[in-house]
């Protein structure tokens, strides 16, 4: 079947909705070999993958995976990765800061594939926990507002497809994927993607997934994340009904900042500066990227009504010490190691 779904792809179709949805079966249960799934997410690639691929890819994972059943709404600020840009763990930081406020983050994150630091190793750096079951994810989320969701403990069946994505080494559908994909089952998020041209695409796949609020960001400059170095992208899911427009720092009553200043080239340099921002210690891009960043996630939990009240929360959170309390709350006493 796999075969016949692949050749479809080469000869120039695209899949059906349901097509995908085999074919990430197929990936998932095993039976493809990792040659063919090299194929597979290059070709993808290098069309484009359609909203009708994504929504049965993430249809796919979605009824493989592990899920975490929790009563109260929760967000994510998981990003698609791969921009390349070599910036300090930002989402990480902003869900740190949204969850000090009050609002539930399950964050969805993985060891770095095409980054330099992904999320698992950056708080494995910093001491805080990951939890390693779906119970001790829901008792995280319940006593400290905050739980982080490790990808491979949650989507076993993706294992098949860590070698070949790992070897071609560039992004593929499984980076558009990854925040489709949240185990526990979030309507609300904030999604960083690398490509503008994609977040409507995945938009409309998160509406017929059924999200209700979703907002994804692009840099200007590149970045997966809202950029404080210039103008950012946004794609705004609410209510099924979908609309873009452009967020730039100064209407957030943010300064411009420097690129560099948000850069690191390891994951003990990330670590080193997202700690810095918990402390208020840091240059005041990175202050400022984390707080607007976590004030578009106040705005997406609905804690807020605009953006720009959601910056000032954040950043008040961050100068009275209570994102740092919030991150000094998460610190474990021994590093744990996750392979």
């Amino acid at each position: 079947m796999f075969k016949q779904l692949l050749a479809k792809c080469i000869e120039g179709y695209t899949l059906t909705e349901q097509e995908a949805y085999d074919a990430m079966g197929a990936i998932m249960s095993g039976e493809v070999t990792a040659s063919q799934i090299a194929s597979f997410l290059s070709i993808l690639r290098l069309r484009g993958e359609t909203v009708e691929e994504l929504t049965g890819l993430a249809r796919g994972m979605r009824s493989r995976m592990m899920t975490i059943h929790y009563d109260e709404e929760v967000i994510d600020t998981c990003g698609t990765g791969g921009d390349e840009a070599s910036t300090f763990n930002i989402s990480t930081a902003a869900a740190i800061v949204v969850s000090s406020l009050g609002v539930k983050v399950a964050k969805h994150g993985n060891r770095a594939v095409s980054s330099k630091s992904g999320s698992a190793d950056v708080l494995e750096a910093l001491r805080i926990d990951i939890q390693e079951t779906p119970e001790e994810a829901k008792e995280s989320l319940r006593t400290k507002g905050l739980a982080f969701l490790f990808a491979p403990l949650y989507h076993a069946a993706m294992k098949y497809a860590a070698a070949p994505r790992k070897e071609i080494g560039f992004r593929t559908a499984f980076n558009l994927l990854g925040p489709l994909a949240n185990p526990a089952r979030c309507k609300r998020q904030v999604i960083g993607v690398y490509s503008t041209r994609y977040a409507e695409k995945i938009a409309e796949a998160l509406g017929r997934l059924g999200s209700s609020h979703v907002v994804l960001v692009t840099g200007k400059d590149g970045l997966d994340e809202c950029s404080i170095t210039t103008e950012t992208d946004v794609v705004e899911l609410k209510n099924g009904e979908i609309r873009r427009y452009i967020l730039t720092p100064e209407e957030c009553g943010l300064s411009r900042g420097s690129l560099k200043d948000i850069q690191v080239h390891t994951v003990q340099q990330s670590a080193e500066l997202l700690k810095a921002v918990m402390e208020g210690t840091a240059n005041e891009s990175a202050i400022n990227i984390v707080s607007l960043n976590a004030g578009v996630a106040l705005y997406v939990a609905g804690k807020v009504t605009s953006i720009r009240e959601g910056v000032e929360m954040a950043k008040e959170a961050i100068i009275t010490k209570r994102a740092l309390m919030q991150f000094q709350r998460l610190q474990t006493k021994e590093v744990e190691k996750y392979a």
